[in-house]
């Protein structure tokens, strides 16, 4: 069992919600890989067991005050061509929707990489090779990084040419991006963007507010939180179009 809980920077831990809590495990047990924090506010997460007819795993959405509500269970579809176990963490791509790895199932039984919209529904990207095959991998347990080129990487355990795992993209039509460092601060507070193709950049907005800011180098812009700004989304001007942030950039008071 596992719980889902708040902790004050004082050290105040309240735990909102205990797994394994409805009858059959049904709302999912052992969430391995954490949650993540959608710009609505909620967290959306994955379970390694429990959900449909046992220890497939589920996806699921939490509000800050402790509702639950499962929106998927895996293993749904005939012979689990959606795959289950999912234990990598979320990527939520700047489209809203989720990508992540599931560690079994799919068309070989060696796990999928799946894209999960915030009402769940599930698509099935990719189906790893059979075991033993030495042409793609198989075993993904780490899940995704997207690059700021819109494309995902990952590593398998097992498979390849010797049998110890792979390194692999995907491209799923996905545009470019700005990711900042870090993804809030104060006003006047020092800021990276990354990107791609960033040299010649004619402008950077906090939500509509321009700020001052240097081209470092073709993946970097260095500037600051302007004054005036609120939290919201992170626009880089380039002559390819307008770069928004992956992630909403929240101006702390």
């Amino acid at each position: 069992m596992a719980h889902y809980s708040r902790c004050t920077p004082t050290g105040k831990l309240t735990t909102l919600y205990s797994f394994c809590a409805q009858s059959g495990c049904t709302d999912g047990y052992n969430p391995q890989a954490g949650f993540l924090q959608a710009p609505n506010g909620n967290f959306y997460g994955t379970t390694l067991g429990g959900g449909e007819d046992g220890d497939y795993g589920t996806f699921f959405t939490i509000t800050p005050g402790g509702t639950l509500t499962t929106v998927y269970r895996f293993c749904s579809k005939s012979g689990c061509a959606d795959g289950y176990n999912p234990s990598s963490q979320l990527v939520q791509a700047i489209n809203g929707d989720f990508y992540a790895t599931a560690s079994a199932g799919g068309a070989h039984g060696q796990g999928t990489i799946f894209k999960m919209t915030q009402t769940g529904t599930l698509t099935t990207l990719h189906s790893f090779c059979a075991k033993g095959c030495t042409t793609g991998g198989y075993y993904a347990t780490a899940g995704l990084v997207q690059s700021t080129n819109g494309t995902f990487y990952g590593t398998t355990y097992e498979g390849g040419t010797e049998g110890a795992g792979t390194v692999y993209s995907l491209a799923v039509g996905l545009g470019p991006f700005v990711e900042t460092q870090p993804t809030s601060g104060k006003l006047e507070a020092a800021v990276k963007i990354l990107g791609t193709n960033l040299t010649g950049a004619t402008s950077v907005t906090f939500n509509g507010t321009a700020a001052v800011f240097k081209v470092v180098s073709s993946s970097e812009i260095t500037t600051t939180v302007p004054t005036g700004a609120t939290s919201g989304t992170v626009e880089v001007t380039t002559s390819q179009g307008a770069l928004k942030s992956n992630v909403n950039f929240l101006v702390i008071p």
